[in-house]
């Protein structure tokens, strides 16, 4: 359960879009404090809030700041919309929270986008990537834009790790390499806001034209290290939602050499269980034509199972290297960067790079 405390912002770090970061002193010491002002107000040096400690206490890595809940002695003030109408939106997310937040989602009646969201009907053949992981995001931007640099790249975020996109430095990273961020589900601060994978995709196409979609959890992983308790297992899920709509999945593999757990090395067990398992449609599923000798030999043999309902695909790696360097937001998954554990973001390059060239051969037809 939570575990509060209060305390007293003695600086404020550093921003980015959505969040800010604070060092806040509690009769624990001093702690290292997330706060989303959209959410809360804008916290300053003095101020005094209150936060749950939780799952810093416990040394998670997911949500492992100490959370500004309040700030007690200067809330904000009320949105400047009419709270007792729908006109600004009645999609709560986080629902039945303390701080559930109430949005327009991009079907609403009030939303701008209702006559293109009510008359859409699929994604006519929209690539749309699915990853396991919150890191795989940036390589596989990376992927399409070394193959198609003036494709039109969407964010589909789920709900599986963080509900804020605000937590996500790497998104405030990508502004301007991305063409928006739909958040889905209870997750919620993207450009867009859709109540289900299936109406943050028609969104991703019908709202912000994208010709690519990229379908991932925010920030973080929930996994107890059992075939199924892990939030990753909603990749099936979203395999089907493309196909479902008309879309063509295409999956980008979690394989990693830098893992020292036997159940994530080589290819993850999350990929076999959420392909494998979770998956009902057929899906495009990418590996590199290059990856060290004797990881390639036990990927291949792992992957193997999947083609009965998958189609496996080799990519070229020409160029992804390059491509993931130049990348304008650090790489990073489970602490490790793209020199030690240069499979991982060379896997999900590829599956980048193959959806741009589903999106060649859907142009040129």
């Amino acid at each position: 359960m939570v575990r509060w405390r209060s305390g007293t912002v003695t600086r404020v770090r550093r921003r980015w879009r959505g969040a800010v970061e604070l060092d806040v002193r509690t009769p624990d010491g001093e702690l290292r404090a997330l706060a989303y002002p959209q959410l809360t107000g804008d916290p300053e040096a003095g101020d005094r809030v209150l936060l749950n400690v939780g799952a810093l206490v416990m040394g998670l890595g997911t949500g492992g700041y100490a959370l500004v809940v309040a700030l007690p002695d200067r809330l904000p003030a009320d949105p400047a919309a009419d709270g007792s109408t729908r006109d600004a939106g009645h999609l709560v997310k986080a629902r039945y929270t303390p701080l559930q937040p109430i949005l327009l989602g991009v079907d609403e009646e009030a939303s701008p986008y209702r006559a293109a969201m009510a008359a859409a009907e699929g994604l006519d053949g929209l690539p749309v990537v699915t990853a396991d992981l919150h890191s795989a995001l940036p390589a596989i931007l990376a992927g399409v834009h070394a193959e198609r640099p003036d494709a039109r790249v969407a964010y589909v975020m789920t709900d599986g790790g963080a509900l804020p996109a605000w937590f996500s430095r790497t998104l405030d990273g990508l502004r301007g390499h991305l063409v928006g961020t739909v958040t889905t589900g209870q997750a919620f601060g993207g450009d867009l806001e859709a109540g289900t994978v299936h109406t943050g995709l028609l969104a991703a196409r019908h709202v912000l034209k994208a010709d690519v979609a990229v379908v991932t959890q925010g920030p973080g992983n929930l996994g107890t290290g059992t075939t199924w308790g892990f939030s990753g297992v909603a990749v099936g899920e979203a395999v089907n939602a493309v196909a479902a709509l008309g879309g063509r999945p295409v999956g980008s593999l979690r394989v990693s050499a830098g893992d020292a757990r036997a159940r994530h090395h080589g290819l993850s067990h999350h990929s076999l269980t959420a392909y494998g398992r979770v998956a009902l449609a057929r899906a495009d599923l990418v590996l590199p034509t290059e990856l060290p000798a004797g990881l390639d030999t036990d990927v291949a043999a792992a992957v193997a199972p999947l083609t009965v309902r998958h189609r496996l695909i080799r990519v070229p790696v020409a160029g992804l290297d390059e491509a993931l360097r130049a990348s304008p937001v650090t790489l990073s998954t489970m602490g490790r960067g793209l020199d030690a554990d240069h499979a991982y973001f060379l896997t999900a390059a590829a599956a980048g790079r193959h959806a741009a060239t589903l999106l060649a051969a859907a142009t040129s037809a």
